[in-house]
């Protein structure tokens, strides 16, 4: 049996005892995206597919550098920390190739603290599509950069004066990837075998920076394979020596760093839902409904999307990234590009999104808002043809500043809390007011430059 075969409980323990495997991985994303997991025995393994198993429940309340929100009420020392239920997924099963033989089966988290889980979330958005009768299809694409440096040399450095695998700007570099080809070719073959399969892969503008457009799936598979993808990336980079970042952006001098969604909806008989080749752009209702939730929403769920900090510094003018809730045809300065794709590819691109994602909650945010959209009925503005950085905009399809007004707009949205329930929108709005009050601690490199002397 293969891993991308296993469905059922019963297909899980049939593979585990092919392989005689004494010990399986298991893994459950958090708030930022970050797989959280541990090998645990076959026999545990077994009994966890039908009882279900317990987690402790920090990884919900903790963030990115391990440090406990202070602002939560789900978990905490108030809590005592107990083990929350974790469901295991059967139908998640990877082989690990750069592990021999061994598994990999994620959980979503169950019970009480189901509702927080960012998968779960997700989950609940792609089942409201259901009920409208629509089925979800997404892809997401990154651009991450490659260091020659290790875990180790990056904090002896302090992040700075890195040496990127290649230099200079080589977009779409047929030398750069020729010379790096084994790379290149592990990367393919990996991504293949751990069922999150490449469908492009090349060199994007700026010193070690790389693109891979992942192909398209179910939405909540398509979130899997994001999940994975980072994760693993990394890993591969690490084994041999390399260190790969998907931050939104690294470096000052240099573009950010891309996490597009590309989205579209179906009909229960298959048949495109965003496909009228007699409307404008061939763009139908549900789809112009669609963009016009997207466009709508975008500044109250700007949060679930640009959730860090250091997101806020890709979203200026001029760095390949969109600065308002805009929306075009085949337009790249635009927040959501319409792709006239016919009827067999006609989608959104969510080009708001960083590399720096959570794929589960962009995309909750993405094609959330979008059904609301549809329920709503939302017309969108007029599509922006030409420069979007050039038009002046109203003040409400203006975008936050910083994640601190991103996080308060959110805890804020009646339309988030319809969306994704109330304890949910509470539990991530004050996880990311933490993660500003934990920036404002820092002095930084900028501040020490400007003040140390002169002031």
């Amino acid at each position: 049996m293969q891993p991308e075969e296993v469905r059922t409980s019963a297909q899980a323990r049939a593979i585990v005892e092919e392989r005689g495997l004494q010990h399986v991985k298991v893994g459950i994303f958090d708030n930022d995206g970050i797989l959280r997991g541990k090998y645990i025995e076959r026999e545990k393994f077994f009994a966890a597919l039908d009882k279900g198993m317990g987690f402790c429940d920090v990884v919900l309340g903790w963030d990115s550098n391990d440090q406990q929100y202070d602002n939560v009420t789900f978990t905490g020392w108030h809590t005592a920390f107990p083990d929350a239920a974790v469901r295991l997924l059967p139908g998640t099963c990877r082989a690990l190739p750069l592990e021999g033989s061994m598994l990999l089966f994620l959980g979503e988290f169950a019970g009480h603290a189901e509702e927080v889980c960012p998968r779960a979330t997700l989950r609940r958005v792609l089942q409201r599509a259901t009920a409208m009768g629509y089925a979800a299809a997404a892809a997401a694409e990154y651009e991450f950069f490659l260091f020659s440096e290790t875990p180790a040399s990056v904090r002896e450095k302090n992040y700075r004066g890195l040496t990127s695998l290649t230099p200079g700007y080589f977009g779409y570099s047929v030398l750069r990837s020729s010379v790096h080809a084994d790379l290149y070719q592990a990367l393919l073959q990996l991504a293949a075998d751990m069922r999150m399969p490449i469908e492009g892969l090349h060199t994007e503008t700026g010193p070690g920076v790389i693109e891979a457009a992942l192909h398209y799936s179910e939405a909540l598979e398509a979130a899997d394979r994001a999940a994975l993808f980072k994760t693993f990336v990394k890993v591969l980079a690490q084994r041999r020596g390399l260190m790969a970042t998907f931050m939104a952006k690294w470096s000052q001098q240099l573009p950010g760093q891309s996490g597009h969604l590309h989205i579209s909806l179906s009909r229960k008989d298959g048949s495109s839902a965003f496909h009228d080749q007699a409307q404008p752009h061939g763009m139908s209702e549900q789809m112009r409904w669609f963009v016009g939730g997207q466009q709508a929403l975008m500044p109250e769920l700007l949060a679930l999307v640009a959730a860090t900090v250091n997101s806020y510094t890709r979203l200026v003018p001029g760095f390949w990234a969109p600065t308002a809730a805009t929306w075009g045809v085949e337009n790249r300065t635009c927040a959501l590009r319409v792709i006239q794709g016919g009827a067999s590819s006609q989608r959104v691109e969510y080009r708001i999104a960083a590399a720096d994602i959570n794929p589960y909650l962009a995309l909750a945010a993405a094609i959330g808002s979008g059904l609301w959209g549809i329920e709503h009925r939302i017309e969108p503005d007029e599509p922006i043809s030409g420069n979007a950085y050039d038009r002046k905009l109203p003040a409400e399809r203006q975008l936050p500043r910083t994640l601190s007004e991103a996080a308060e707009r959110l805890a804020h949205s009646a339309a988030a809390q319809e969306l994704f329930g109330t304890p949910f929108v509470e539990h991530f709005a004050a996880s990311r007011q933490w993660e500003e009050r934990e920036f404002r601690r820092a002095v930084t490199d900028w501040e020490l430059a400007r003040y140390f002397e002169i002031i």
